[in-house]
């Protein structure tokens, strides 16, 4: 049965990924809520899964006009040192630490899109 429940939940997390809705935030929950796996372990599955997600959703996006390239170069540019400084950071945290602090950051990111949603949102 987890076979099957990991199965789905990939697949939902796959679709939500390509869509832009935060499918591999969801799946790193599902791995450490759970399945209980620990944090680095489910971040690396997130990564590898990102992986092979990301052609896909990129094709789609870019064949409907929906990819602006200079964004795209200066976000590698930006994002492979960030990266990079992130993993050596988050190497050297202590695990109950790094949790919290990825729960603070999904917490803002929450507070953040609903916000968002309600000044979008017109008046009836």
């Amino acid at each position: 049965m987890v076979n099957v429940l990991g199965f789905v939940v990939g697949m939902a997390t796959g679709i939500l990924s390509g869509c832009g809705v935060g499918g591999g935030t969801l799946l790193v929950l599902y791995l450490t809520w759970a399945v209980g796996m620990e944090q680095y372990q489910a971040g690396g599955i997130n990564l590898m899964y990102f992986l092979t997600c990301a052609p896909p959703a990129l094709i789609s996006h870019t064949r409907k006009g929906l990819v602006e390239w200079q964004g795209v170069l200066w976000c590698v540019v930006a994002g492979i040192p960030a990266a990079l400084v992130g993993a050596a950071v988050a190497g050297g945290l202590e695990m109950g630490l790094l949790r919290r602090l990825f729960g603070v950051l999904l917490l803002y990111v929450g507070v953040q899109e609903l916000r968002k949603s309600k000044q979008t949102r017109k008046p009836r």
